[in-house]
């Protein structure tokens, strides 16, 4: 992080469709697909606790944590856990993590101000491990616009800029 800019980890099912709409959001100066809060230091060996995740830089100026996260709901289904779209498991849940803890409180306030606020699966936790995904699946739909994903295309690409 510079002053200029911060950062937040969010997850939402698969990251390629993840990472191909956050790219395009308001205020996000660079996105890298990762996986967040698991135990390995690499992406070798089996699955580890980790959540898929998008690394999101910010500009503050430009955009919050809370839009951020009303843009994420625009793309998740807040109340399953462990599963978007037709992907299953724990590293398909969503949630918002940050090194940050003025992060973790707005995330933690901004969701207690739904009326639907007790059903919602989405975990607001800190980030206490960060391990970047391997190159294929870096900025994967943007080089491979047409395979497989969850979020319906017109709404993937609803705020890229021309």
């Amino acid at each position: 992080m510079t002053g200029e800019t911060e950062e937040l980890f969010l997850a939402g099912g698969c990251l390629w469709g993840v990472q191909e709409f956050v790219r395009h959001l308001p205020g996000v100066v660079s996105t890298e697909a990762g996986r967040a809060n698991g135990s390995s230091k690499d992406t070798s060996g089996d699955y580890d606790g980790y959540a898929e995740c998008v690394r999101t830089s910010f500009d503050p100026r430009q955009t919050s944590v809370g839009r951020l996260m009303d843009h994420l709901f625009e793309i998740i289904d807040p109340y399953s856990l462990n599963k978007q779209g037709p992907d299953e498991g724990e590293k398909y849940r969503t949630g918002l993590y940050s090194r940050d803890a003025a992060h973790l409180e707005a995330a933690r306030k901004h969701i207690e101000a739904r009326e639907d606020a007790h059903r919602i699966a989405l975990e607001v936790l800190p980030l206490t491990n960060y391990v970047k995904s391997d190159e294929e699946h870096q900025d994967r739909l943007t080089l491979h616009p047409d395979d497989k994903c969850h979020i319906p295309r017109e709404l993937l690409r609803k705020y890229r800029r021309a």
